[in-house]
């Protein structure tokens, strides 16, 4: 905690500063032991500065965003955990070829975006609405809903590389598939952050485009993705296998299988959630329980969506 604080004391930055914050707080799971110190920086200068300063003392960092998709182990994180969520800028921009352009910082919430979207009349991110998380996290997922990919619409992704410069690419075929993206392990961008992305959307009918948005939040809510706190789908579908792992794990017979308070909920075998105080222990013996089922007695080797940081 030293090194933190005389970190923390050295630079001149805007930004909030919680000590030991429970990481449980900052997670759609409602799972996760302490983050030695949760950084918010205001902008996107003070989070460069930040992150600089940490590489440079070589403090351990994670970047924290929406908080979905994410189990944070029961003895915290250590180090700077970085909170995005201030960096939530919004930028609408007319196109020569009569397009809009729509720029968003890293922090922002996937709903919140999707609802610019709406009130602008442009068409392309309305399939994502009702989805947890911000826009860093989904970029760096490639995040798919309803049969649509993020690469598919993304225009630009401005990011921070590993050396501390800032960057900027355009989605190119190979560099992104299913729930892959250049800033995962081995993507050419690895180790980068995500400082924000832009869109270069077409009009369309608000009327239309806002009835696809409720129909969507409203197949989410059918499927229970809202009625426990959760991380929503624990394991990527594998096309390949013809059949969505949901399905797979309900004709395992995992519905309402349990460990602690970590359920597979009795409404989607592909949803795990917190049924009460569940530890990260709880959640990964049962995701593990999972996986080890369906290797056994289906041949099928599930990849994880959920990713694990920290200590447990």
């Amino acid at each position: 905690m030293s090194t933190v604080l005389k970190l923390l004391g050295k630079i001149n930055i805007e930004a909030s500063v919680l000590l030991d914050e429970p990481m449980a707080r900052h997670t759609t799971f409602r799972i996760g032991g302490p983050a030695e110190a949760l950084v918010a920086p205001r902008d996107r200068a003070s989070l460069i500065a930040l992150v600089s300063a940490a590489r440079a003392e070589g403090l351990p960092l994670f970047f924290l965003g929406g908080g979905a998709n994410l189990l944070v182990g029961d003895r915290g994180i250590r180090g700077l955990v970085v909170d995005l969520r201030r960096l939530d800028a919004l930028r609408l921009e007319p196109l020569p070829d009569g397009r809009t352009r729509i720029e968003a910082g890293a922090g922002t919430v996937m709903a919140r975006l999707c609802e610019a979207a709406l009130e602008a009349g442009l068409a392309g991110l309305e399939r994502f609405y009702g989805m947890p998380g911000s826009l860093g996290g989904s970029v760096c997922m490639n995040a798919r809903c309803y049969e649509v990919e993020l690469a598919e619409i993304l225009e630009r992704v401005d990011y921070l590389d590993t050396l501390g410069a800032e960057a900027s690419l355009a989605p190119r075929a190979g560099d992104w598939s299913y729930k892959r993206s250049p800033f995962q392990a081995g993507g050419s961008a690895a180790g980068a952050l995500v400082l924000g992305a832009s869109f270069a959307l077409e009009q369309g009918s608000v009327a239309g485009l806002g009835a696809v948005m409720r129909e969507k939040r409203a197949d989410r809510e059918a499927k229970g993705h809202y009625r426990l706190p959760s991380a929503g789908s624990v394991f990527k579908n594998d096309r390949s296998l013809g059949r969505p792992t949901g399905r797979i794990l309900d004709e395992l017979g995992l519905r309402g299988r349990r460990i602690g308070d970590a359920l597979v909920s009795d409404w989607h075998a592909n949803i795990f959630v917190n049924a009460g105080r569940a530890r990260a222990a709880d959640m990964l013996a049962l995701i593990e329980l999972a996986r080890n089922e369906a290797a056994r007695r289906a041949g099928v080797a599930l990849e994880p969506e959920v990713l694990f940081v920290g200590e447990n």
